[in-house]
């Protein structure tokens, strides 16, 4: 019997409070446990992780949410209502990108989603306020259509979806090779996908903080099954 699917979770960045650290690293645990509640094993990815030797290790990577990414990585100034990531989380989330297996599953959930689409050529919303009435940073649960056929709609279990979002950025214009396949009725993008690799999907949303919902239990072990999946395809190269 194979081990459970090894799940990295890339920690989330930010300045030292004081002169004992330079930078904070943590996660808040409902990524984790729902990770582990659908079968795979989470483990803590760190700007001092060797990203060649966690490339090879992982099969799936969950990026969690986070603040905001700097605009300068899709050619724009930032807007005065950003709050900022530390650089060491891009940098950190652009390498190990650069190094997995394209067959890799990965999640990105709010600021996961959004940094799939940077990653990819594509750029954001900055404050999404400014563009639509919906105040999607609030929490509230709110409805999605999922396109029919989708990853996203596989994934999740059906074409309408609900969710709760914490976000005031979105996807603006799409990256190479993304596509869009859930929306809110005011237009903002809530889900992504990259057909050409074997499973990746970004969701706007925070499906953690609706442990209980059945969207919640079928995203996140629709992931872990591809996990798993993928985890069986690197044994029978080894064994090859």
């Amino acid at each position: 019997m194979s081990p459970k699917p090894i799940i990295g979770i890339t920690g989330d960045i930010k300045a030292g409070k004081d002169s004992r650290s330079r930078l904070e690293i943590s996660l808040k645990s409902n990524y984790a446990e729902q990770v582990a509640k659908a079968g795979g094993c989470p483990i803590i990815v760190t700007p001092s992780t060797d990203m060649k030797l966690m490339a090879g290790i992982l099969d799936g990577w969950l990026i969690p949410g986070g603040n905001d990414m700097d605009a300068s990585h899709f050619g724009e100034s930032n807007h005065q209502k950003v709050e900022l990531q530390e650089p060491e989380r891009f940098q950190m989330e652009s390498e190990l990108l650069s190094r997995v297996d394209p067959d890799l599953p990965i999640l990105g959930i709010c600021y996961g989603c959004q940094f799939l689409n940077v990653a990819s050529g594509g750029s954001l919303i900055q404050h999404l306020p400014d563009q639509v009435l919906t105040p999607h940073h609030v929490g509230e649960l709110e409805t999605y259509v999922v396109d029919p056929g989708s990853l996203a709609e596989r994934a999740l279990g059906g074409s309408i979806v609900k969710g709760k979002s914490f976000h005031h950025q979105a996807v603006a214009k799409l990256g190479s090779g993304v596509i869009a396949t859930a929306h809110h009725e005011d237009g903002t993008i809530e889900a992504i996908e990259v057909p050409s690799r074997h499973w990746v999907l970004g969701v706007q949303w925070h499906p953690e903080r609706t442990p209980d919902d059945p969207e919640t239990a079928s995203l996140f072990r629709a992931f872990i099954q591809a996990a798993i999946r993928y985890q069986a395809q690197k044994e029978k190269r080894t064994l090859v």
